[in-house]
């Protein structure tokens, strides 16, 4: 053996080793949970659920940090240069680590390079919806309606990149229908428009959805995940709905500072595998989310898989980085 390789082994060993002495001194104070947007909407209700089971769970204080702004972009730059102990945490969507590469020439971050992910917390279908005032009670008839009319159906969405505007291209792109698409900054401005009747319809996040499909004020025509929502089991998905193959999620996760100690990202993982089994999937699955949970592994592969999907549909759609 020569002497580089062994001392490469010695320093694998050294590393190993100030991993575990790590983990065993950690969390040493109170742990920064980031949140890339302001609060009130569903990652932050998401990281809010997660900090106080990790609290109960690691014996310090998890304190939510929500950093707006720049589309997730500045939480996500925050979190990439902070120190790699186990002391901030980033919960985070599939826009930030997966589309905001394909929106911004710049973002600060590379999302495989700079994080180490720790787990695929939920999914979070879309449902589509459209204002009482439109004649469509199915997905069906909103297609035949968009066909009649090229581009006079407007459809509003939480602005370019969002999981809302993916939603939106996947759905015009496999109806083969036009549609008039008017972007908004966030899904709350959209949703007071579609109320009001300033726009048709929209694809919203089912949380913020289900309260308005409920009282009657908005009809729901369908949601697009694979499954039907146990929340609103009688709401087809948009494949069963007349649109085969179609399937349009967003998600939120945790990741870490990449070099963080694979002892504490693997506490974390167990923690929040088991927080998902038990209340706390409960709790998500009552906001019409999915709970997930995995490995770190299915994570990566997860982001990896959705750059690349989201890279192509923004393509198409012609979106330049800014």
């Amino acid at each position: 053996m020569t002497f580089n390789r062994i001392r490469s082994g010695l320093l694998a060993l050294a590393l190993l080793a100030a991993g575990s002495v790590c983990a065993q001194t950690w969390p040493s104070g109170p742990i920064r949970l980031v949140v890339p947007f302001p609060p009130g909407g569903s990652v932050d209700m998401v990281a809010r659920a997660v900090g106080k089971r990790l609290g109960d769970a690691l014996g310090q204080p998890v304190v939510v940090d929500n950093r707006a702004g720049a589309s997730g972009d500045i939480a996500a730059e925050f979190v990439a240069r902070s120190a790699p102990d186990g002391q901030t945490l980033f919960v985070t969507s599939s826009g930030v680590l997966a589309a905001n590469q394909f929106l911004y020439k710049r973002t600060g971050f590379d999302s495989l390079k700079d994080f180490a992910p720790v787990i695929r917390i939920a999914n979070q279908p879309n449902i589509l919806m459209v204002h009482p005032s439109i004649p469509a009670k199915s997905v069906q008839e909103l297609v035949a309606l968009a066909r009649a009319e090229p581009g006079k159906i407007t459809m509003g969405h939480a602005g370019v990149g969002t999981g809302q505007h993916i939603a939106a291209q996947q759905f015009s792109s496999m109806s083969g229908v036009s549609v008039l698409q008017v972007p908004y900054k966030g899904g709350a401005p959209a949703m007071t428009d579609l109320l009001g009747g300033q726009i048709q319809t929209m694809f919203q996040t089912s949380p913020e959805a289900v309260s308005y499909v409920r009282d009657g004020r908005l009809r729901a025509l369908a949601i697009t995940s694979a499954r039907r929502s146990p929340l609103l089991p009688n709401l087809p998905t948009v494949a069963e709905a007349g649109i085969p193959g179609y399937e349009s999620i967003t998600w939120i996760g945790m990741v870490v500072p990449a070099g963080t100690p694979k002892p504490i990202i693997a506490r974390l993982n167990m923690e929040l595998n088991k927080a998902l089994q038990a209340d706390m999937g409960k709790q998500f699955a009552e906001l019409a989310l999915e709970p997930v949970g995995g490995t770190p592994e299915e994570m990566t592969d997860t982001i990896r898989k959705d750059s690349a999907q989201y890279g192509s549909i923004l393509k198409a759609a012609g979106v330049e980085p800014q």
